[in-house]
């Protein structure tokens, strides 16, 4: 079944919604009748495809004739949601679930209908409670019925829909082959890592969105406010322009000494409060001039609060005033002031009265309330809450089918291909290319790029594979035989110590050390006596055996990977790093086993060993090369000998 026909179902769906919200309008039914296209596509195709329906349904029916309709998207989304998490649990199997289903999906969208009706009709949701009481048994009356007629259709039209509708339904939107069930089930489940790739999309996405989302209503926000705040500005300055020209300039100083006896005072006040009640929200007007003494009353009107202050008296200046009173007393114009104090939440503009002039001889002030501003606010914030919601999950939900068919099922389904791959026998690996192949990934991205990077890459291995395994076990023969040859090279065939082609290869590799300012060894140098002597008594071959048990005792005490033969009796043991403060110990225990083996008189000559030994330490910015240390290490020997010849008594 092609894409196209899914998306005609899906269509389907929407224009159900449409025409059951039609219905109700047309003849004014107490239901909605709008969310069965969004049940049966969220119990056919899941959370994205049912999300999608009902949001574009409140969309549409926002745009075709109520606009209010777009703050319900929330109720529709949840409808999706609510459904998609019960039909994946069998629900909608049989219409014995239904009975569970109804109930609870009525309560639920019921309330928040009712809420949500609520929130934007009133500016005070606690003084509607009892109203809301009242209706809320008769609209969760009306919610059955609809909720009943919804599920119920959508239960119908699930039992006509055939089932491979319905499987390639639930497969709408993956860019690749459908997947077997075992294999299904593992990829749906992958949990082998400490923090999927899903889990971090997601998580991004989820933040994203949700910062995205706020930052809109945030900005709407202010710019509402900003606005609310202008319009109320330019009511005010309107009221105050108009009072400004009821006043006359040249009667201000009479007006503060004779008060309401002076000519024209009464007419002037009486206009002022004509002017202060045509507006509901005008709190105060007052009309002040100022001068170094504080502010000096003109007019103030009565009201219900606050008694008005009589002509000529001085009134301290409240605290919002003082900031600007250098420019009140210079006669210049003030911003308007914004107030929060017992007085209540005002907006306070200043006006200067100017004469022919140009001299500033008083104020008119006008205090306006803003507490209609802050339900104007209250009822904003709910409707952008409303909507924030509905479209947060609906990006959230879709952006959550992108990431799932694009990113996390390819790279799943490729994991687990590759985790599988047996490489045992050609059939296993043929199955296993056969798996590979089948997956069919056409996501057109990076990740379709690596399919076929793997694809491409494992035919090839494979297509050597057979050569590389005729090839290995001639290559481990090269590999024992230059092996073979690298130890005769390397060793001395007597003694099985390293030979002298290895001693030339070590200095060479510690004269780069001192070079590179990193070496610290030592070099023994052991040179066995009486070689001649045994050679010429007891004949070659126990001259060899007497040379043998000299190297075991030299490997014993020194290590055999440190020994080296450069000659016929003649030894050098290298010690590098941690060693080489350990070498007199080694020399001395070398020294002392000796002198145990002569000294014991059970023991043929061949069996004894005696040989002379020099120690030599590398000394860094002195010893220019390895050979320095070696001739020190020889002159050491030769002392040594000496002092053994001097020594002997035989």
């Amino acid at each position: 079944m092609s894409d196209s026909k899914l998306i005609l179902i899906f269509i389907g769906g929407l224009i159900l919604n449409l025409f059951g919200s039609m219905v109700t309008e047309a003849f004014d039914l107490p239901v909605y009748m709008d969310t069965s296209g969004t049940i049966f596509i969220a119990a056919l195709g899941g959370y994205a495809p049912g999300i999608a329906v009902g949001f574009f349904t409140n969309l549409l029916k926002a745009v075709l004739y109520e606009p209010t309709e777009m703050y319900f998207c929330s109720v529709n989304v949840f409808v999706a949601i609510f459904t998609a998490f019960f039909a994946r649990r069998g629900f909608f199997d049989n219409a014995g679930k239904l009975l569970i289903i109804v109930p609870s999906l009525t309560f639920v969208t019921g309330t928040l209908d009712l809420l949500i009706a609520d929130f934007l009709n009133s500016t005070n949701f606690l003084s509607s409670v009892n109203e809301f009481e009242a209706t809320f048994a008769e609209n969760i009356f009306n919610e059955a019925f609809d909720k009943s007629f919804s599920i119920v259709l959508a239960f119908v039209l699930l039992k006509l829909t055939p089932a491979h509708v319905k499987k390639r339904f639930h497969e709408l939107g993956q860019r690749q082959a459908p997947l077997s069930d075992e294999m299904k089930r593992v990829v749906s489940k992958e949990s082998y890592l400490s923090a999927s790739l899903r889990t971090k999309t997601l998580a991004i996405l989820m933040l994203s969105s949700l910062f995205a989302s706020s930052s809109i209503a945030l900005i709407s926000y202010l710019l509402f406010q900003d606005s609310a705040v202008d319009e109320r500005i330019k009511t005010v300055d309107g009221m105050v322009t108009v009072a400004v020209s009821e006043i006359n300039p040249y009667r201000i100083d009479n007006y503060i000494k004779l008060g309401r006896a002076a000519e024209g005072y009464k007419e002037t006040e009486e206009k002022l409060y004509a002017i202060k009640n045509s507006a509901v929200d005008a709190k105060y007007l007052y009309v002040y001039r100022f001068s170094e003494r504080g502010c000096q009353v003109v007019f103030d009107l009565n009201t219900a609060m606050v008694e008005a202050d009589k002509p000529g008296q001085i009134v301290e200046a409240e605290e919002s005033l003082k900031p600007y009173m250098e420019d009140l007393v210079a006669g210049r114009p003030i911003p308007p002031i914004i107030t929060d104090d017992e007085y209540g939440y005002l907006l306070t503009l200043y006006k200067p009265v100017y004469d022919g002039s140009g001299r500033c001889q008083c104020y008119v002030a006008v205090d306006f309330s803003m507490e209609p501003l802050l339900e104007y606010t209250h009822i904003f914030i709910i409707k952008l809450l409303a909507l924030f919601a509905g479209c947060f999950i609906f990006i959230f939900a879709i952006g959550r089918a992108f990431v799932e068919n694009n990113i996390i099922l390819p790279v799943n389904s490729i994991a687990y291909c590759a985790r599988n791959f047996s490489y045992d026998n050609t059939t296993a690996r043929e199955e296993n290319i056969k798996l590979i192949k089948d997956l069919k990934i056409k996501t057109g991205d990076e990740i379709e790029n690596l399919y076929r990077a793997l694809l491409r890459t494992t035919e090839n291995f494979l297509r050597y594979l057979t050569h590389l395994q005729r090839a290995k076990t001639r290559v481990a023969d090269m590999q024992v035989k230059v092996f073979a040859m690298d130890e005769i090279a390397h060793k001395d065939s007597l003694t099985g110590v390293k030979n002298k082609t290895a001693y030339s290869e070590e200095v060479a590799a510690l004269d780069k050390k001192i070079s590179a300012g990193a070496a610290e060894f030592c070099m023994v140098m052991v040179d066995v006596n009486y070689l001649k002597r045994v050679n010429d008594t007891y004949g070659h071959e126990l001259g060899n055996t007497y040379l043998q048990n000299a190297c075991r005792l030299t490997c014993a005490v020194f290590g055999a990977e440190n020994v080296y033969r450069i000659g016929g009796d003649e030894f050098v043991v290298i010690l590098e790093g941690e060693k080489v403060s350990l070498s007199k110990y080694f020399v001395a225990q070398f020294k002392s086993e000796m002198e145990h083996k002569l000294s014991n008189e059970s023991l043929a000559l061949w069996e004894k060993v005696s040989a002379a030994v020099g120690l030599a330490t590398y000394r860094a910015g002195v010893d220019k090369s390895a050979d320095e240390v070696f001739k020190r290490a020889d002159e050491q020997m030769y002392a040594n000998k000496l002092a053994m010849k001097a020594a002997r008594t035989d």
